[in-house]
């Protein structure tokens, strides 16, 4: 199962595994602060699960060699 990724330029879609770690690679503080009361903290703990996401799918990945490049 794969999950479209519609507002990021440079990839379509990421594998479930790959999304499962990254959300484990973020803080475990933030996991858990999306279910505080508190909604400063919640704002917080997205932001950082947001911002933790974003990086890891911003990585630069080594050009393919072998994937043909057409026109548009």
């Amino acid at each position: 199962m794969k999950f479209a990724i519609c507002s990021h330029a440079s990839m379509e879609r990421i594998a479930r595994e790959e999304l499962s770690a990254i959300l484990l690679a973020t803080p475990g503080w933030a996991r858990v602060g999306l279910t505080m009361p508190d909604e400063r903290m919640r704002e917080r703990a997205a932001d950082t699960l947001a911002a933790t996401i974003i990086k890891k799918l911003e990585r630069v990945h080594p050009r393919d060699v072998n994937q043909l490049r057409l026109p548009l």
